[in-house]
């Protein structure tokens, strides 16, 4: 279920058994979500938005503050983004050849939570389709060099991290990690690999990774240059 908003756009609505009240966060794909008791109106979502709406601005800025797409903005490793002024009162979204054409109202503003919100979920598409791609490939390579092993890779788009390695050998990859320089999507890999040997970040761990990244410590500070959200 959703509702639409005309200033954030489509809000997807969960009802959940745990729900206790109306609680509204942010999805991986930068819109809002609500999750709300089973027993609670439709509406009880729509009266907390606009009760909230100063709130809710200022948790999209924080969260966007990094990633706010712009004209003529490289996507992955193969897209750039362009933005075009339509007389029509639609968004329209489109791919052009390598690029992402996005065709925006006159009386839209370009930055506007409804707006980034559907370029960025438009963006995922683009970075998982570059990552499924490129990455299994870049991690098989990296793993059979220096003899890692490991069970199979997902794909995410988290907000908070760049990837992840379960005690079952399984990595998860952030697709963002398709906006990073090489060097830094190798070193990612080299980190979530030595955790298949290591799961902790102990000195044995950083040990393990200095071995395959004799650099890693200046691809750490690089990293933080970067925000995982898409």
């Amino acid at each position: 279920m959703a509702i639409y908003d005309e200033e954030f756009g489509e809000i997807t609505v969960r009802r959940s058994k745990l729900a206790r009240a109306v609680k509204i966060t942010i999805a991986p794909n930068g819109k809002l979500r609500a999750s709300i008791p089973f027993y609670a109106p439709d509406f009880s979502v729509k009266r907390l938005v606009g009760q909230n709406r100063a709130e809710l601005r200022q948790m999209l800025d924080e969260r966007n503050s990094q990633n706010i797409y712009r004209d003529n903005q490289q996507i992955g490793k193969s897209h750039a983004l362009i933005f075009k002024t339509s007389t029509s009162d639609q968004l329209k979204i489109t791919t052009e050849s390598q690029c992402v054409v996005v065709n925006i109202p006159k009386s839209k503003d370009p930055e506007s939570p409804e707006i980034q919100s559907a370029i960025r979920e438009y963006i995922a598409k683009i970075l998982r389709k570059q990552a499924k791609s490129y990455l299994p490939r870049r991690v098989e390579y990296i793993a059979d060099k220096y003899g890692f092993n490991y069970d199979r890779i997902r794909f995410s788009h988290a907000s908070t991290r760049w990837g992840s390695c379960s005690s079952s050998g399984t990595i998860s990859l952030n697709i963002g990690l398709m906006n990073l320089p090489h060097e830094l999507i190798d070193y990612v890999i080299i980190h979530e690999l030595c955790h298949t040997r290591q799961m902790n970040h102990s000195d044995k761990f950083w040990g393990e990774v200095k071995k395959y990244d004799p650099d890693y410590k200046t691809h750490v500070a690089q990293m933080k240059k970067y925000n995982p959200g898409i």
